[in-house]
């Protein structure tokens, strides 16, 4: 279980009586997720997510966290925004983390989204890119293309254990994308997440938009390319499959068709999440202990992806040729 932060019956409790939420009924830890703590609150009024935020969300992020979902929460769109206290204040202090109360979505994660369940997540992506036009505040992507090499060299040689010659690859793979990286597309405020586990659904409609905590500053087709790549593969990410991919960027298209410059960039741009997502994993798995409470996620399953969107290259790599 993914719960690091306990919180007892009697805090919690103490806790909710600084809102007008009503009295705790339960309170049960979620598994899912392996940023933060969260727990799935009932109380005599409604149902909340209590957020406690862990070492990878700095509290200093929070503000803009927030503000974003606020902005996406008024322009209509499914997220959850953080509920104020009784004295207006959103970002709290439980157990010596930051915490936020959050407004609970209906809808389940998808593990094998189907095509029509694909198009209608590539058009909340797309609405969600045309929502934060107006959005004023910027926030630097922390997991950005310059945070690519320093993190390999943090990961260093220990790549090597979870495949012999990784590190040269990697860093053979980063050399060439440097060449190609583009640097003159659309900006705006993007998701950087979202992987099928953060997007809510009931049928074919999107009900929920969650887990913004990497949202940033970056290239607006960037956020679809990182939405390609985590929806369009199996868990090994192995086998690839066409009919969710295409659905997902005519989804996406319904508003923000691709320009010829867009369709060029694009493969660069999933080739960067490829990269992202290993070395963040690879990271992760070379950091967390075996017996940990969080599942580690396999490195090589983003890896792998690289051969759809660069053959040529994966040619020229010892772990994928």
């Amino acid at each position: 279980m993914a719960v690091y932060t306990h919180v007892s019956a009697e805090t919690l409790s103490a806790f909710l009586a600084r809102y007008d939420v009503g009295d705790l009924v339960s309170a049960k830890g979620i598994a899912e997720g392996v940023e933060n703590s969260n727990y799935l609150v009932d109380t005599t009024r409604d149902r909340f997510i209590l957020t406690l935020y862990e070492k990878r969300v700095a509290a200093g992020d929070l503000p803009y966290f927030m503000a974003l979902l606020d902005h996406l929460a008024a322009k209509g769109l499914p997220v959850p925004p953080a509920i104020p206290d009784c004295g207006g204040q959103a970002i709290q202090q439980l157990e010596g983390r930051a915490a936020c109360l959050i407004r609970f979505l209906t809808g389940v994660s998808l593990s094998q989204p189907t095509r029509s369940q694909a198009l209608a997540a590539g058009k909340a992506l797309a609405d969600l890119h045309s929502a934060v036009v107006d959005f004023p505040l910027d926030r630097a992507n922390s997991m950005g293309f310059d945070s690519w090499r320093p993190l390999l060299g943090q990961c260093g040689e220990s790549l090597d254990e979870i495949a012999p010659g990784l590190h040269n690859d990697i860093d053979f793979a980063l050399a060439d994308l440097a060449t190609t990286w583009p640097s003159d597309l659309d900006r705006c405020a993007i998701h950087a997440d979202l992987f099928p586990d953060n997007v809510l659904m009931l049928g074919d409609e999107v009900t929920g938009l969650i887990d913004f905590y990497f949202a940033c500053t970056d290239i607006r087709l960037y956020d679809l390319a990182i939405m390609h790549a985590a929806w369009s593969f199996d868990a090994s990410g192995r086998h690839y499959d066409a009919a969710i991919a295409d659905a997902l960027i005519a989804g996406y298209e319904s508003r923000f068709p691709l320009t010829d410059k867009d369709r060029v960039a694009f493969n660069d741009l999933a080739v960067g999440a490829c990269i992202r997502f290993t070395l963040s994993r690879a990271w992760d798995w070379i950091n967390t202990p075996a017996d940990a409470l969080v599942m580690r996620k396999d490195p090589l399953a983003f890896w792998r992806r690289l051969k759809v969107y660069d053959p040529n290259l994966a040619t020229l790599l010892k772990t994928l040729a």
